[in-house]
């Protein structure tokens, strides 16, 4: 399994002058791939909480300033020659597609072929009133947005015609270095699930109990299968939040399970438990030497 670990770019974390070093610090220290998240605002009084929150603390405190992802990935990019690169995951519906396209084309270059596409659909009303996308269609907007990145990305003249955008015949001249980019797709529903087997190269998921994240993954194998793909090229690229409280040797024995269960890849998140860059890597050098000793 392939460790990662999510780059400084939320709460005390949000420091863009010590992004590049970390990220080479990282890349150094062993890890194979750096993460970024996604948050647009973070309401006075939100209509909707954050998983396991309550109405007194809505969300975690550090959303409240939250760094670009891709300028994120862009900065991390630069400072780097191997490791992959993340979203977990960019709120698609939020961004124009054929803008989002170009965006992702443009760090796929930049990076060299290092670009791991994970898209979600969010889960906070307001952020999709905020940037005038419609909440309630979300799945059908992904849905969208993926045939114009396949598009975009796999052909040298495109054109989409669909419920929510129309792009007129064009050239393609900016390719990606990958071909295409690989897309993972979030979600803990079923229909999200069904969608990763149709659609994706893989699940950007987050760490659940055993039964929780088996039932789930056998829907998206399922499915793929349904589809006349083959379930066995399907990826899984987890996330873990450290914990509050857990220790270096409690977090390398949960990434152990992750990995015992099957997932190619689990990338740590220390910004909740930390309180800055230094020491969040410091604390993933810990865990990925335990995790490798064994």
């Amino acid at each position: 399994m392939r460790t990662g670990i999510a780059l400084p770019q939320y709460g005390t974390h949000a420091r863009p002058e010590l992004i590049a070093g970390f990220a080479r610090d990282a890349e150094e220290a062993g890890f194979d791939s750096l993460w970024v998240g996604d948050r647009a605002l973070t309401p006075v009084a939100p209509s909707d909480l954050y998983p396991g929150c309550t109405p007194e603390n809505p969300y975690p405190p550090g959303f409240t300033t939250f760094l670009d992802p891709v300028t994120v990935l862009t900065v991390a990019a630069t400072a780097t020659r191997r490791v992959r690169l993340g979203t977990s995951t960019l709120n698609a519906p939020w961004y124009p597609p054929l803008l989002l396209a170009r965006t992702l084309t443009s760090l796929d270059r930049i990076s060299g072929g290092r670009l791991d596409t994970g898209l979600g659909i969010g889960w906070m009303r307001d952020e999709y009133t905020a940037v005038n996308a419609d909440f309630t269609r979300r799945g059908r907007l992904l849905d969208e947005i993926l045939d114009i990145l396949h598009g975009y990305w796999t052909e040298e003249t495109f054109a989409h015609t669909g419920p929510n955008w129309t792009i007129p015949l064009s050239h393609v001249g900016l390719r990606p270095a990958q071909s295409p980019p690989p897309v993972l797709l979030g979600g803990f529903s079923a229909a999200a699930m069904r969608r990763v087997g149709r659609r994706a190269d893989g699940w950007a998921g987050i760490a659940l109990p055993g039964r929780s994240a088996t039932g789930l993954w056998d829907i998206a194998r399922r499915a793929a299968e349904e589809a006349g793909r083959d379930p066995d090229t399907l990826r899984r690229h987890i996330r873990h939040n450290v914990a509050p409280g857990a220790g270096d040797e409690d977090v390398a024995r949960q990434l152990a399970e992750v990995r015992d269960a099957g997932a190619d890849s689990c990338f740590l998140d220390f910004h909740h438990v930390t309180s800055g860059p230094d020491e969040a890597l410091e604390r993933g050098i810990g865990v990925l030497s335990l995790l490798r000793a064994g």
